[in-house]
């Protein structure tokens, strides 16, 4: 997110980065990404899935988690020119996380040995939720070295949005590579007001009329889709008690060795998109950003 912490200083003192949205909202996601097919769309079918790849997490290990804590850049304006620290309910030597990379470990047949990191942080560069799923190298490159790996991506939030990031060949008579997408756009694919919350009329102004063709999509919030499945009885989207408790048996060891030793998280400046004790932990693993 491109904000800070915007006065929820005495939030994040008790809690962190980790407790806020890594261990509940972001895992949520995770378990939707790796879980196996279930029987049905049925609710419990759905969650039964979640609860068994959960079961099957290995506990996180501490050293495979960076925690960062975001100071003022000095060439930034407003908010971006303040440090966490600078909230008067932070105390000047505090040792919570603004920002995070864990790597969590899946024991199942599907995804041994295939890492799953989570990176969640405040006064970054910008406001974005995906899930990128980064394929292998080739063994062998037939072209030199040029290729880069393949991705998908699935953006969340903001403009929904799936892409495949692949190498092709560039036209013409030569035989280089260059990297290209192959995108989903909802809003282009199923144009319609309610993705842009504007009123018809408005529409109608701006030359829009064509919003209201039979494409139309129309893409929820997320808590009004959770209000609407109150209403219908629909749990699938709602945590249940045993799912709850094999998320905190993967996140509370650690976070209970982070709360004892209240090492100094990394710093990193307001603005920031990653830095480089972050990197390091993904390219331990085998995660290559070029293509990122």
């Amino acid at each position: 997110e491109p904000f800070g912490t915007q006065g929820r200083g005495d939030y994040f003192e008790q809690y962190g980065i980790i407790r806020d949205v890594v261990q509940n909202h972001l895992l949520q996601v995770l378990t939707l990404v790796a879980i196996e097919k279930p029987e049905s769309m049925d609710s419990n079918k759905i969650r039964d899935e979640k609860v068994k790849l959960l079961k099957s997490m290995a506990d996180l290990a501490v050293e495979d988690i960076v925690l960062g804590q975001y100071v003022a850049n000095p060439k930034g304006v407003g908010e971006a020119n303040t440090s966490y620290t600078d909230d008067p309910k932070v105390p000047k030597n505090s040792t919570a996380s603004t920002y995070s990379v864990v790597v969590l470990k899946i024991n199942n047949d599907r995804w041994k040995g295939v890492p799953f990191f989570i990176k969640s942080g405040k006064a970054t560069d910008e406001s974005r939720v995906e899930v990128r799923v980064q394929y292998k190298s080739l063994d062998k490159d037939l072209f030199g070295g040029q290729s880069k790996r393949d991705m998908t991506i699935f953006r969340v939030q903001p403009n929904e949005a799936v892409y495949q990031r692949v190498n092709i060949k560039r036209p013409g008579m030569d035989s280089d590579l260059i990297e290209t997408e192959l995108d989903l756009s909802y809003a282009s694919r199923f144009y319609v007001c309610i993705i842009y919350s504007q009123p018809i009329h408005q529409l109608y102004a701006n030359n829009r009329v064509n919003a209201c063709s039979p494409q139309n999509a129309y893409l929820p919030d997320a808590y009004e889709r959770l209000l609407m499945d109150v209403f219908n009885g629909i749990q699938t989207n709602f945590v249940r008690t045993d799912e709850l408790a094999e998320a905190w048996r993967v996140f509370t060891p650690a976070l209970h060795a982070i709360d004892k030793e209240k090492k100094m998280p990394v710093k990193y400046v307001f603005g920031a998109q990653t830095f480089k004790e972050a990197d390091a932990l993904e390219e331990k693993y085998g995660l290559t950003r070029e293509n990122f």
